[in-house]
C-alpha cells in the first residue's frame, strides 16, 4: 500500500466496507483514495464491489441497529458483508412474539399492546416516551411482551394522531398588549469600540397587531419599566392589560396563581392604569402575538446588519417599522396594520398629565437609633421599629419608609444631605434614658443656670444636643463656673440656648459684657434670629 492510513482511519474504513459502502461513498465520507480503501478492504478480507457496479449502492439491509431493551436476536445477511448477529438489550421478557400465548405465529392476527390500547394512549397524553410505557405495562399490568412490541405499537399511535387544535386569542380594542424581549443587531460599543449584541424591546397590541420596538443595550427593572412608559407615549395611549413572561425584571416570584411583581414596574403600570398579567408557567403560546413580533424584526429588517451606534440603528428600526411594518397586509386579519391601529387607538386609556416620577427601594435595619440609612443619611420611625426589616423607596427629593408586610406608607421624609438626620418630634423617645438623666444632674450641680440651659437644649434638640451639653460642661474647666454661669444666664435671658451662643460670649468676656455694648447684643440677637429660622425650617 502506497498510503498508510492511521489506525482510527483504518477501523472507520474498514467498518463502512462492512456495511456495503461502495468506494466512492467511503472516499466521500472519509477523505482516502478509492485505491487505498481498497487495498485495507481486501486486506480485511471484505469484498469490493466488481467494476461495473460503480456508482450504485448495495440492496438495503434488514435493520441492525442496537435498539435498547430488544427482546429478539436479528441477523442481517444483506449486502456484500458478512452476516453479524444484532446487540440484545439486557431488557428481556419474553420471546419475540406478537401474540402472547402463541409464539409459534409467524403472523399474528393483532398487536400484543391491543388490549393495552388505552393504558397506552393515556401515557402518551401525558407525554410519556415508548419505555416508560413498557415498563409501567410489565410493572402494574403484567404485560408479557417486549418493548420492541410496544415501541412499534407506539409508532403506529403517534403516526394516525391528529395534531392538537389550537386556540385563538381575540381581544377588544385597547384591551390588551403583550411584551416580551429577543435579541437585537450588533452595535459598535461606545465605551470599548468593539460590536456587541443589543436587546430588542417589543410591545404588540393584540387587537390590531400595532408594534413598538426599541433597541437598549441592557435591561433592568428600571429599564423594564421605562420602556413600557415610552412604548406608551409612542402609541399615545394605554391598553387596559399587558402580558409579560416571567422574567426577573417584571416577576420576582412566579407563582401560577399569585404571581409578584417588582415593585417599580408594579407603580409604573398603576400610574398608567395598566394591569399586568404574567404567563403562566411554560405557556408561550399565551403571548403568541408578540413573539411573532419579535420574530418578524429579527427575521426581516435587523437580519444581518451592523450598525455604528444605538441611535442608527433605533432610527433605522423606526423608519422600518412605518414605512413597511405597518403598511403591511396582516396573515391573520387580512388587514392592514395602520388601518386597524387607527381604529384602536380611540379605545386605548388617555396618558396621564405627567411621566412617572422614578425612584430607587430596597430594605434596610432600623438602628438601635429608631432610624434608616439611606445614602449616609439617617432617617426616623414611629418608637417599635429597631431591629426589624422595612423597605424604604427614594429619590432625588423625598424618602418614604414602607410596612415590609403592607406596604403602607410609615413615614416620609424630605431628603437630607450626608450624615444628617430627619425624625419627627413625635419619633423621639418620650421616656429619657438613664444616662441624659444622669449628664442633666450632673449640669444642675455644676450651678442652676448651667442646669437650666442644659434642660432647654435637650428640650429644644433630643438627642442630637447631648454632645451640645457635653461641651457646655466642657467650657468650666477654661472659663471657670462662675463665667460659665454668667454666660447661660445671658444665654436665657435672650432667648438663644444655644453651645455656640455660650462659646462666642465666654470668649469675649475678659473685653465686654453683654449689658455694657449695644452691638454685642445687636449681634447676639441677629444669632439667636438665625438660630430660630434655622430650627423652624428642620421641624418643618
Amino acid at each position: 500500500m502506497s498510503n498508510v492510513l492511521s489506525e482510527e482511519k483504518k477501523q472507520q474504513v474498514i467498518a463502512l466496507g462492512k456495511l456495503g459502502w461502495s468506494l466512492r461513498r467511503i472516499e466521500q465520507a472519509t477523505g482516502v483514495r478509492r485505491e487505498t480503501a481498497g487495498a485495507y478492504l481486501k486486506a480485511a478480507g471484505i469484498g469490493v464491489r466488481p467494476p461495473g457496479a460503480w456508482g450504485r449502492r448495495a440492496p438495503a439491509k434488514p435493520a441492525n441497529e442496537v435498539t435498547p431493551d430488544s427482546g429478539a436476536v436479528v441477523v442481517s445477511t444483506g449486502g456484500l458483508a458478512p452476516a453479524k448477529p444484532a446487540m440484545v438489550t439486557p431488557d428481556f421478557i419474553a420471546p419475540f412474539s406478537e401474540k402472547p400465548g402463541d409464539a409459534s405465529d409467524p403472523f399474528p392476527s393483532a398487536s400484543a399492546c391491543e388490549a393495552y390500547r388505552e393504558l397506552i394512549e393515556q401515557g402518551l397524553a401525558r407525554g410519556r416516551n415508548g419505555k416508560a410505557i413498557w415498563q409501567d405495562l410489565v410493572s402494574d399490568h403484567g404485560f408479557s411482551g417486549s418493548y420492541q412490541t410496544v415501541k412499534r405499537f407506539v409508532r403506529k399511535l403517534q403516526g394516525t394522531a391528529l395534531p392538537e387544535a389550537v386556540g385563538i386569542i381575540q381581544t377588544v380594542a385597547g384591551e390588551e398588549a403583550q411584551v416580551d424581549y429577543g435579541s437585537g443587531p450588533m452595535v459598535r460599543d461606545p465605551q470599548s469600540g468593539k460590536y456587541r449584541r443589543t436587546r430588542l424591546f417589543v410591545l404588540t397590541l393584540g387587537y390590531s397587531r400595532k408594534s413598538v420596538r426599541l433597541l437598549i443595550w441592557r435591561s433592568s427593572s428600571r429599564v423594564w419599566a421605562e420602556l413600557h412608559e415610552k412604548a406608551f407615549r409612542r402609541l399615545g395611549g394605554c391598553p387596559r392589560i399587558v402580558v409579560l413572561d416571567n422574567l426577573r425584571e417584571g416577576v420576582i416570584l412566579a407563582d401560577i396563581y399569585d404571581p409578584t411583581l417588582n415593585p417599580l414596574f408594579r407603580d409604573v403600570l398603576a400610574h398608567y392604569g395598566v394591569v399586568a398579567m404574567p404567563c403562566r408557567i411554560k405557556d408561550p403560546d399565551r403571548k403568541g402575538k408578540v413573539e411573532a413580533g419579535v420574530g418578524h424584526a429579527q427575521k426581516t429588517p435587523l437580519k444581518g446588519l451592523r450598525f455604528e451606534s444605538l441611535e442608527e440603528a433605533q432610527a433605522y428600526l423606526d423608519r422600518w417599522e412605518e414605512r413597511w411594518a405597518d403598511t403591511r397586509i396582516h396573515g391573520t386579519t387580512k388587514r392592514q396594520v395602520a388601518a386597524m391601529f387607527a381604529e384602536e387607538k380611540p379605545s386605548l386609556q388617555a396618558l396621564p398629565l405627567e411621566p412617572f416620577r422614578y425612584y430607587q427601594y430596597g430594605e434596610r435595619v432600623v438602628h438601635l437609633d429608631g432610624c434608616v440609612e439611606v445614602e449616609a443619611a439617617y432617617y426616623g420611625l414611629p418608637p417599635g421599629w429597631i431591629g426589624r426589616n422595612v423597605k424604604v423607596q427614594w429619590d432625588a427629593l423625598q424618602v418614604r419608609i414602607l410596612h415590609p408586610g403592607t406596604n403602607q406608607l410609615l413615614r416620609e421624609h424630605l431628603r437630607q444631605k450626608r450624615g444628617g438626620y430627619r425624625i419627627q418630634s413625635e419619633d423621639y423617645p418620650k421616656k429619657m434614658p438613664f444616662s441624659t438623666a444622669q449628664l442633666l444632674h450632673r449640669a444642675g450641680r455644676a450651678g442652676t443656670q448651667v442646669g437650666v440651659l442644659s434642660v432647654a437644649i435637650y428640650q429644644r434638640q433630643g438627642e442630637a444636643g447631648i454632645r451640645r451639653i457635653l461641651g457646655i460642661l466642657s467650657l468650666a474647666r477654661k472659663y471657670g463656673t462662675a463665667a460659665l454661669e454668667d454666660a447661660c444666664a445671658a444665654a436665657m435671658e435672650i432667648g438663644v440656648p444655644e453651645y455656640r451662643f455660650v462659646r462666642r460670649y465666654l470668649e469675649r468676656r475678659p473685653q465686654l459684657t453683654l449689658r455694657q455694648v449695644d452691638p454685642l447684643i445687636r449681634e447676639l440677637t441677629e444669632y439667636r434670629d438665625f438660630i430660630n429660622l434655622k430650627t423652624k425650617e428642620q421641624t418643618e
